[in-house]
């Protein structure tokens, strides 16, 4: 969906630290609209008759399967984690695939998945696979632990500070970060 017209600013420090980004939006959803949305996403996830499992989202024509859309939302918020630690001032990425997912059955009420997800590195066109674990409840800060191929040994943890939401994703299918 359409989040309004944003202005971004972002700032490369020369160390190794995450880059500094101030956006302003006008427009955008308000928080209770977010919440509803959030809660309805987590409902269709938490409501399958058994764990979810899929491969090769979108497929080679460009598709996704309904049943499929929630996990294609909760990648595309998870992997925004990897693409912004590993993103500098000449390179950026966007997810291509989620090569598999496979969803944990939890006692509490988390959702948690294994992603393998293929994230497109510009400008060097590179494919980089990334395993990612990803832990998630509405209202609370997205949890996501990955490791990437190209990168040294070592699970990273690109978790959030702030609530995040996956609600809105499903029609941005590029996703680009």
């Amino acid at each position: 969906e359409n989040a309004g017209s944003c202005l971004a600013t972002v700032l490369y420090p020369k160390t190794k630290s995450p880059p500094v980004v101030t956006i302003k939006c006008m427009h955008t959803k308000d928080q209770k609209e977010i919440e509803e949305e959030d809660n309805s996403l987590y409902q269709k996830i938490r409501h399958q008759a058994k764990p979810i499992i899929g491969n090769n989202i979108p497929d080679s024509y460009g598709n996704i399967e309904p049943a499929l859309e929630p996990v294609w939302a909760l990648a595309v918020a998870g992997s925004s984690y990897i693409m912004w630690e590993k993103s500098t001032e000449d390179l950026g990425y966007f997810m291509a695939q989620v090569k598999s997912v496979k969803q944990w059955i939890r006692k509490d009420d988390f959702t948690e998945f294994d992603y393998t997800v293929l994230l497109h590195e510009i400008p060097t066109q590179e494919i980089i696979s990334c395993h990612m674990r990803l832990t998630w409840l509405p209202g609370h800060p997205l949890k996501v632990k990955y490791f990437c191929a190209s990168d040294n040994p070592g699970l990273e943890d690109g978790s959030g500070m702030e609530s995040g939401s996956a609600a809105g994703i499903l029609n941005e299918r590029g996703a680009n970060f």
